[in-house]
């Protein structure tokens, strides 16, 4: 694939194209922290089920799934029933998730969630080499209430005493903010290289190119 390359400049040019970046970047930093505040004003609804989870310490609950925490962060893996491998993407988004213990110390913890059963995660969890900590929903209504029908996402529960409550939720292009991977290439000059970008225009389907970290 031929793809243009940026302009050559001297450095004074440079820094001011960069510096009228900056603060482009700047404003989107501020909208951001906005948009965030918005979100942590989000109304609530609580969830009362009984869920038994299956985990490597045995059947939990919800609120057992909290670790003792007031917060907690679900992803919804897809790795249903049957299923010998999960969802290149939602690998892709585990390979980026970084030590839980930055999570543990602002009173969150994080939990990977999928409607396989226990022994399908524990071989796909071994053969990706992670060690982050999961839990089987299968055999609950826990994905149909969270409105996941084999799909992923991430939500945000919050434990006031022994209720909890789910906060917020997202998928699609909402998961693109958890996965480094794409951070990273979207600061580099080729970016995704897929066909939805402007500068330069990519030729690849969205995801299209995203592949088990073990299959490139």
């Amino acid at each position: 694939m031929t793809v243009a390359l940026p302009r050559v400049v001297t450095p004074e040019e440079w820094a001011s194209a960069r510096e009228s970046l900056l603060r482009k970047e700047k404003e989107h930093t501020r909208a951001g922290d906005r948009l965030a505040a918005e979100r942590r004003r989000m109304p609530m609804v609580r969830f009362a089920k009984d869920y038994a989870f299956t985990t490597p310490d045995g059947r939990q609950s919800l609120l057992d799934l909290f670790e003792g925490r007031r917060q907690l962060l679900v992803y919804h893996f897809m790795l249903g029933p049957g299923n010998e491998a999960g969802c290149p993407g939602c690998s892709m988004l585990v390979d980026s998730m970084g030590h839980p213990a930055h999570l543990h110390a602002r009173d969150a913890t994080l939990k990977i969630v999928a409607p396989a059963t226990a022994p399908e995660i524990e071989r796909y969890w071994s053969r990706m080499g992670w060690t982050l900590p999961w839990a089987s929903a299968h055999g609950t209504d826990f994905p149909a209430d969270c409105g996941i029908d084999g799909g992923f996402g991430l939500s945000v529960f919050l434990r006031d005493g022994d209720d909890v409550y789910r906060t917020y939720f997202t998928d699609g292009r909402g998961g693109d903010q958890f996965v480094s991977t794409l951070r990273y290439l979207d600061v580099t000059p080729f970016g995704r290289q897929e066909a939805w970008e402007e500068e330069p225009h990519g030729t690849d389907a969205p995801s299209s190119w995203w592949r088990r970290h073990d299959e490139y």
